[in-house]
């Protein structure tokens, strides 16, 4: 890198893949340079063209590279994997929180004709304290479990593997799934205890699948260093590594939203046929991604574990809690994780380290440190999930006292995959680049704020239409179990889908390329398993709160999220801006462990431990 970015802050990415996906030889290595792609149809070998210099790199347009089929089967596979997901998540609640209707199918669709006009679909009739219990925890689980799916993906089996194992674990919950559904079941009063099992191995299945898929989708970018090019139109730009990770996941999570608007048939399935169909299409869905990894295996570049870089990490902050003082803990910077660099334990005990014990390096500490900065920014992130569909199943019980009109009572939970899969292309193809035209900075922190802001907002029309179908139910501030419905319309919950959903594009996203770009070479997945680990913790406050999230108290979770969500999006750009740091992938051998120094001295015994190796 030129010394013109001495400045910007180091990441270390995964070893070169070429732009077709497929998995590069030694011979390759040496031979050939990447033929990189960028947004516009430029084509052009990467290492023929060079590197920015300082006033190019402040100047110039940045650009993304184009996606490799390879990565292109990622983004298929993460939509055929929420569609199953969203598709049976979206009827948990009412399957859970409703009676059989009456004058239904027993199945759990409402009555024909003018008698279903404004039931809901249910089931189990267990209220809604119970329904934000069961999906809550469903959740939590499947955002902590992806912790462990991530070490064993970055230790054990490689990310491919484990999505491998995810998906047939995943295929068995769907086929369970159904099973509790079926009238039979309901009508003998047994259904829960099936439901909760299928759901529980479901968990596990996003366990391995969600923290290894969208690392290994960026894992496929040609681009690790910025270079100069031109375009078609005669343009000089950057194709930047990190507006292409930006890019790959901007279209990564408008596919999530794909697959989660096929909620919206489930809700219907469940609504005027039964849950067992509800739960049965997700699943039919779903055995898409066994095809495609079959087909895209070949041409996939996997990144080898590393079995043990997250003891490596565990030496390391057990060292620093050994030699580092209480006083440094709490101060951080460089005099607290020095403590922890083989070189400076070389320098303060006057021999060389043994790379037996001290089995990391220098540049290890270092990204360790990058990934502990990044995680400060994720623990204010569940109040943005909290904000967005509010607290625990209080939305849903709001809809459950509005008029619907023969419209399911969950159908506006689709608006929210809706208004990303409009606002994404906008954002991505529109937004971004205007404001790389006209060079107005658009930093990750204020991105995040922005989505917090919307949050905000969300929170506060929520509180307002809450107050109003208190005001008009014929039971008050018992609405959630009344027998009439308010007058008031479904169709005012729009606002509360749209403007959170928008603000995911900015927050979400944006985490998810901290927690890729942040992290140590070696342990991808496991950092963005922290990411997903937000969405846990919001379900565990849900949790924690259930008792709230009834009549007559569903006002004040809105005002709550309202004024924190408001108050936390200026800790981003205020706190946390060293994240705005430019982001340079400079070193192709890291997340193959190759300049470890236990790998250096076994491909070279003769080499000893000494500061300089390490």
């Amino acid at each position: 890198m030129s010394a013109a970015h001495a400045q910007a802050t180091i990441d270390y990415e995964s070893a070169r893949v070429n732009p077709g996906g497929l998995p590069i030889t030694e011979k390759e290595k040496a031979d050939s340079s990447s033929v990189v792609a960028v947004d516009d149809g430029v084509r052009f070998e990467l290492e023929d063209y060079p590197e920015p210099t300082e006033e190019e790199f402040a100047t110039l347009r940045k650009v993304p590279a184009g996606m490799p089929w390879a990565a292109i089967a990622m983004c298929l596979i993460e939509f055929a994997e929420r569609a199953s997901y969203y598709g049976c998540t979206q009827v948990f609640a009412n399957f859970v929180r409703g009676a059989l209707p009456a004058g239904g199918n027993g199945a759990g669709a409402v009555a024909p004709g003018a008698a279903g006009l404004n039931q809901s679909a249910g089931a189990l009739g267990l209220g809604t304290q119970a329904a934000t219990a069961v999906t809550q925890t469903f959740t939590f689980l499947a955002y902590t479990i992806p912790i462990f799916g991530g070490i064993v993906a970055d230790t054990r089996w490689g990310r491919f593997k484990a999505i491998c194992v995810g998906t047939a674990v995943g295929a068995i919950a769907h086929v369970l799934l159904v099973v509790p559904a079926i009238p039979s079941v309901l009508a003998s009063g047994n259904a829960l205890a099936p439901f909760i099992i299928a759901f529980i191995i479901l968990a596990f299945a996003a366990g391995f699948i969600k923290p290894s898929l969208a690392p290994l989708l960026c894992d496929q970018s040609p681009v690790k260093h910025p270079r100069v090019t031109t375009t078609k139109s005669g343009e000089r730009v950057i194709l930047d590594p990190t507006a292409t990770v930006q890019r790959y996941l901007l279209i990564f999570y408008f596919c999530i939203n794909v697959g989660a608007f096929f909620g919206l048939a489930t809700s219907y399935a469940a609504h005027n046929v039964g849950f067992w169909l509800a739960y049965l299409t997700p699943g039919i869905i779903y055995m898409l991604m066994p095809i495609v990894l079959v087909a895209v295996y070949k041409r996939l570049y996997k990144a080898p574990p590393q079995g043990s870089v997250v003891l490596e990490a565990a030496h390391v902050v057990k060292h620093l809690f050994n030699h580092a003082t209480l006083k440094s803990w709490w101060k951080g910077g460089d005099a607290f994780w020095d403590h922890a660099k083989p070189s400076s334990i070389a320098a303060a005990t006057g021999r060389p380290v043994d790379v037996s014990v001290i089995n990391w390096d220098d540049k290890f500490v270092d990204e360790l440190r990058q990934s502990f900065s990044a995680c400060k920014v994720f623990f204010l992130i569940p109040i943005f999930n909290l904000a967005d569909g509010g607290l625990g199943n209080s939305e849903n019980a709001m809809s459950a006292s509005m008029t619907v009109n023969g419209v399911p009572n969950d159908l506006l939970n689709n608006f929210n995959p809706l208004s990303i899969i409009v606002a994404t292309p906008i954002i991505t193809y529109g937004l971004y680049p205007m404001l790389q035209r006209f060079k107005i900075p658009f930093p990750a922190m204020w991105r995040i704020a922005v989505g917090f802001l919307l949050a905000s907002i969300n929170m506060i029309f929520g509180a307002v239409i809450q107050w109003r179908v208190y005001q008009t139910s014929p039971c008050g501030y018992a609405a959630s179990t009344c027998d009439t419905v308010s007058p008031v319309s479904l169709w005012w919950q729009i606002p509360l889908y749209t403007l959170p959903a928008v603000g995911e594009i900015f927050v979400n996203v944006t985490s998810y390329e901290i927690a890729y770009t942040r992290a140590p070479a070696r342990m991808k997945g496991l950092v963005y398993s922290m990411v997903l680990f937000t969405s846990a913790l919001s379900s565990a406050l849900s949790l924690a709160l259930t008792a709230v999230v009834d009549d007559p108290f569903l006002i004040w979770p809105y005002v709550a999220l309202a004024c924190a969500s408001f108050v936390s999006a200026f800790c981003f750009p205020l706190f946390f801006s060293s994240l705005d740091k430019a982001v340079v992938f400079n070193d192709i051998e890291r997340m193959e462990g190759k300049q470890q120094p236990t790998a250096i001295v076994a491909s070279d015994p003769e080499k000893t431990s000494s500061t300089e190796k390490i």
